[in-house]
């Protein structure tokens, strides 16, 4: 067993906004196919593809309703097969998204399941009857705002969804259900994949009593991932989902990926304490392989928010290993988040280089190697069923979801030859590929180089992490690993900072492209968003 994955990096590749082959505006596996070269040139170790499964689209692929199918917008599992033995061939490992917790009302099991009590999978999903005054059977909410409950007339009774109507949830108590699940998870292991991104893990169970959540105290802490527009940071999620035999079946996942060699599972976790959490489904070699949280993918930034995230982290108990992300399909890109609308290259090559050198396995989202910062889209060309909800209040997840633009004058940025199903911004055309290709002190340059160094120190790929008390709004660790030790510093601010390094002669700075930083008589000199990598010496 290689664990490739420890310390890996991870591209994560939104099949609908990367490259469009076959000219209906929306992207597709012969698009990524076409791209690979770009990804592999980065130096990650793979990639992380969201849903391409037959799907009604109502959530754009987490509505499955054929695991085992391509949908046709994507390709076909012929395709798919071309995308991975690509892939394989440039030395990238392929992890797709597994949406496990729930499906698509127009899933064969839903329809039967809603078909009536007595069926074959009638108690697949979580149904339960009204209450007297016919209301649902309790107060949880989904995500997307609104009970999480849908009336169903067939049945005559409600059906669970913690998030749109027509996203089911499948009943994970029942052990049919859970063979099912697996079944289908293997049938991709079978063809080669190597690995599984689980979508929304902590949601797989429930409790089977529908315990009413309670409400959550004033000055509690909002949990992450939830916009402040949203009512489900209203209650403190205790029963609809993160319930203990959650970890019974991560157990029985992990028995099956480990029936073929150097495969793994890396959870999403987005929970009231999701960091907890994530620990928790890592903590002992049966279970997960890995787990990334919500904790640095929201508004809050800087030095204390970083070192508190992956503190929290290392204090859990258990072994286990954390994954962390700055930037995904589900948030406001990094770049505009935290380094304002106007973030200068700088942020986001400071970014790159931060998120890479934390303890853990780093996923990358498309466009974070060009810097690219939130789009601006319209709302008359908004496409998210959850932004569309809450607008103006939060915009939803359509801006970090716009086409990756492969060249400033070609036509639609050279994603497609038509109209994208959401539109290019000028200032991503502005930050193309194809413009930051010729520049060497640009984005995606500097990624390039960056990551090919880190493939070279085994601190920061496998080390122990361990953070220093400095001034802010500098961040500072040490990472070590069999004999290397390296002393990591960042200033994620727009101004210089200067931070004091107590043992200052014990450190030999490494020259590194790109990164502001240098030693100043006992102390470290860190231009905006500077960093600095120093060796100890030996």
């Amino acid at each position: 067993m290689t664990e490739w994955w420890r310390g890996g990096v991870l591209y994560q590749i939104y099949p609908r906004s990367f490259c469009d082959s076959d000219g209906d505006g929306v992207g597709d596996l012969e698009g990524i196919v076409s791209r690979l070269d770009h990804v592999a040139g980065l130096g990650v170790d793979g990639i992380w593809l969201s849903p391409f499964f037959r799907s009604p689209m109502m959530d754009f692929g987490y509505d499955v309703a054929d695991y085992r199918d391509v949908d046709p917008l994507f390709g076909t599992l012929d395709g798919f097969d071309r995308l991975l033995a690509r892939a394989h061939g440039l030395g990238l490992k392929v992890v797709i998204d597994m949406v496990l917790s729930h499906t698509s009302d127009s899933h064969p099991w839903f329809r039967d399941s809603r078909a009536g009590h007595e069926g074959p999978r009638a108690d697949w999903y979580v149904w339960a009857d009204a209450k007297a005054d016919g209301t649902p059977p309790n107060n949880w909410l989904s995500v997307f705002g609104g009970p999480a409950w849908t009336w169903d007339g067939r049945r005559q009774q409600y059906y669970l969804h913690n998030f749109l109507a027509c996203q089911p949830d499948l009943n994970l108590h029942n052990p049919e259900v859970q063979e099912a699940v697996l079944g289908e998870c293997a049938f991709w292991l079978d063809r080669g994949v190597d690995g599984f991104r689980l979508d929304v893990a902590n949601y797989y169970l429930h409790d089977p009593m529908l315990r009413d959540n309670p409400p959550r105290p004033p000055g509690l802490r909002w949990p992450d991932g939830v916009p402040p527009a949203s009512p489900y940071g209203r209650q403190i999620h205790r029963h609809d989902k993160s319930q203990p035999e959650t970890l019974w079946f991560l157990r029985r996942l992990r028995a099956l990926l480990d029936r073929y060699p150097d495969r793994m599972a890396v959870a999403e976790v987005h929970d009231d304490d999701s960091v907890m959490r994530a620990a928790e489904y890592v903590a002992a070699p049966d279970l997960l392989h890995t787990a990334y949280n919500f904790a640095l993918l929201g508004t809050e930034n800087g030095a204390a928010t970083i070192r508190a995230a992956v503190e929290a982290f290392e204090a859990q108990p258990g072994q286990g290993w954390p994954s962390w992300a700055f930037s995904n399909h589900d948030v406001p890109r990094v770049a505009s988040r935290w380094g304002g609308p106007d973030a200068p290259a700088a942020a986001a090559r400071l970014y790159i280089a931060l998120l890479t050198a934390l303890r853990g396995t780093a996923f990358l989202y498309q466009g974070e190697e060009l810097g690219l910062p939130q789009a601006e889209v319209p709302f008359e060309r908004l496409r998210d069923p959850f932004g569309i909800a809450l607008w103006p209040e939060a915009a939803g997840r359509d801006g970090c979801r716009t086409p990756m633009p492969w060249s400033r004058d070609g036509v639609h940025a050279g994603f497609s030859d038509v109209e994208p199903w959401l539109p290019i911004p000028d200032e991503h055309r502005a930050r193309a590929v194809a413009v930051q290709e010729g520049d060497p002190d640009s984005v995606l340059a500097f990624t390039r180089v960056f990551l090919a160094w880190r493939a070279a120190q085994p601190a920061l790929r496998l080390g122990t992490i361990r953070f220093r008390d400095v001034a802010p709004p500098v961040l500072a660790f040490e990472r070590e690993h069999d004999g290397q030790a390296l002393l990591c510093l960042f200033n994620p601010s727009p101004e210089p900072a200067r931070a004091a390094v107590a043992d200052a002669d014990r450190w030999l700075p490494l020259s590194v492209p790109g990164l502001d930083g240098a030693p100043d008589d006992g102390a470290v000199r860190l231009g905006p968003w500077g960093a600095l990598f120093a060796r100890r010496r030996e």
